[in-house]
């Protein structure tokens, strides 16, 4: 029982360090403003 705790566990922590990753490992300043899009 305790093993089937442990894997869905690092599942979890698995799943949440990509989704982690996928937000923040984006551009160096973060999102881009909307004066930016207006440029083209």
């Amino acid at each position: 029982m305790w093993l089937i705790l442990l894997e869905a566990a690092a599942a979890l922590v698995l799943l949440l360090l990509i989704v982690w990753w996928t937000m923040f490992s984006g551009r160096k300043g973060g999102e881009r403003r909307d004066d930016d899009e207006a440029r083209g």
